[in-house]
């Protein structure tokens, strides 16, 4: 069992976490917002809190909240970017009424990995396939790769959101597909479509695009059967990506291994951020492996 997290991030910085909220710096906007995980105390005052924190989230239920700016002149939009070499993303962010930014910083772990699989693919473009898509890092990260990407999730407002930031990385065409995942990838293999690399990135609930109900644990291992159908045979690497409280790491390690008779290799366990005051914050658990 490994840890994974970012190593090349500049204008992103989580500063410190505990009592269930997270302080982090995007550029130069540094917010506080509600972050489960975070069951321990916090390493700086409350003091050093109030006076670092730009915007602070405050719940209003326990899906929606609002933001309330120290100063009225900072945006509600801004934009970030990553930069890893030849890697070079750029990221349009904005406040939600549901906290979330519009970008998962840990998932630049993955970022790196796939660009890198992704430039060694021989002979021919490279398929991506990215699953419970968001707002597109992933699939970007395969764009910039040179990648055929095919970029799947079943909420127009974030296709929306994912195809800015593909404009805005100086990137183009890239497949949108508004759809239930599931339903999508039973077509992908009626149709015999394989691509090179996939990453899956599902929610623990979730509601398609034509109401759907999505949950982890009843849905996991039949899509996964799947996705196995369309991967190019000893030619490609999967990501499983799961945040879901209380999940063990075990769990994936048996997901992957036991649809993918190919992933003797996987590497496996919890992705995580380090923040500048010591604290390591648990974002999730990844499976990964490459046959490229």
């Amino acid at each position: 069992m490994q840890t994974f997290t970012p190593t090349n991030w500049q204008q992103y910085e989580l500063l410190d976490c505990g009592d269930y909220e997270k302080l982090e710096k995007f550029g130069s906007i540094t917010l506080r917002r509600p972050e489960p995980q975070a069951l321990w105390s916090k390493k700086l005052s409350e003091q050093e809190w109030k006076n670092l924190a730009d915007i602070t989230f405050k719940p209003k239920t326990s899906h929606s909240g609002e933001w309330i700016k120290k100063n009225k002149d900072l945006p509600d939009r801004w934009k970030l970017n990553y930069n890893n070499k030849d890697l070079n993303l750029n990221f349009n962010l904005a406040l939600t009424s549901f906290k979330h930014v519009g970008i998962f910083p840990e998932q630049a772990a993955n970022w790196d990995y796939i660009y890198q699989n992704l430039k060694k693919v021989k002979g021919e473009q490279p398929r991506f396939l990215n699953l419970f898509a968001y707002t597109g890092g992933a699939s970007i990260a395969a764009k910039a790769a040179g990648a055929d990407v095919t970029h799947v999730d079943s909420v127009k407002q974030v296709i929306t959101w994912s195809k800015e930031n593909m404009e805005s990385s100086n990137l183009n065409d890239i497949r949108w597909i508004v759809e239930d995942a599931m339903k999508f990838v039973k077509r992908e293999v009626k149709r015999g479509k394989t691509y090179h690399g996939i990453i899956l990135d599902p929610p623990a609930y979730g509601i398609g695009a034509n109401g759907e109900r999505w949950q982890l644990e009843n849905s996991i291992n039949e899509l996964l059967q799947d996705v196995a159908k369309i991967l190019e045979p000893n030619n490609h690497f999967l990501i499983l990506n799961v945040y879901s409280l209380g999940l063990s790491a075990l769990v994936v390690q048996n997901l992957v291994q036991s649809n993918f008779k190919d992933s003797k290799n996987l590497n496996f366990g919890e992705l995580y951020l380090q923040a500048k005051s010591g604290i390591l914050l648990p974002l999730g658990i990844v499976g990964r492996y490459s046959l490229l």
